[in-house]
């Protein structure tokens, strides 16, 4: 299987579990996460459009990016539907289509965890930043507990090949204040996506690019 068609056996399966977190309380964690986006948005790994719906009237348009051609298609859709201008393109987040210090707001939800290299891809998200945009971010994190901390290092390796690269032991609000952005909100709390899943640690915020 080259990298492709993995990365949209990945797009299907995650299209079919998706509503389903959604349902469980995914949606209302997307509603919180863009309830402070205006002006100029990039959302990055769009993934479905989940978030579409909730973007308040003060944004004037969203660039959404999804690299998987299954979700995109949905997002397409999805992106008919929503209440504020939305274009979705196939981008990844480690070469935004955006110029510098052009974007308000950029938003990540569920994405930090699966990129390569995360410090690259919160760099280029403050490269396209204005002076005071606003990073908004919704992640599940490495548990503060110590055991389940170990357990998920030790999941990780083989989690990470069948989960489209995600990580669950990432300590994302420490690499978003490493990147240089000032967090300015964070509630942190468990969240279990899934009937039968145990809770994991999940953060829900709001950063700042000085």
């Amino acid at each position: 299987m080259d990298a492709g068609s993995h990365a949209s056996s990945f797009g299907r399966s995650y299209a079919r579990i998706g509503p389903r977190m959604d349902a469980r309380g995914a949606a209302a964690h997307r509603r919180r996460l863009v309830q402070p986006a205006h002006g100029a948005v990039v959302e990055i790994g769009a993934g479905y459009g989940a978030t579409f719906p909730y973007y308040p009237p003060g944004v004037s348009h969203v660039l959404a990016l999804e690299p998987d051609p299954t979700l995109r298609e949905l997002a397409f859709a999805a992106a008919g539907t929503a209440p504020v201008p939305v274009t979705v393109l196939n981008g990844v987040a480690e070469a935004l289509p955006a110029a510098d210090a052009s974007v308000d707001v950029v938003v990540f939800s569920l994405v930090l965890c699966s990129v390569a290299e995360p410090a690259d891809v919160l760099a280029e998200a403050l490269r396209v930043l204005k002076p005071g945009g606003q990073l908004l971010f919704y992640e599940h994190v490495r548990s503060a507990h110590r055991l389940l901390a170990a357990a998920e290092d030790l999941l990780t390796p083989l989690w990470s090949r069948l989960a489209g690269g995600c990580h669950p032991n990432r300590d994302t609000a420490a690499l978003i204040v490493r990147a240089g952005l000032a967090v300015q909100s964070l509630d942190r709390f468990g969240f279990a996506a899934l009937p039968g899943n145990p809770p994991l640690a999940h953060i829900l915020g709001v950063a700042v690019k000085p």
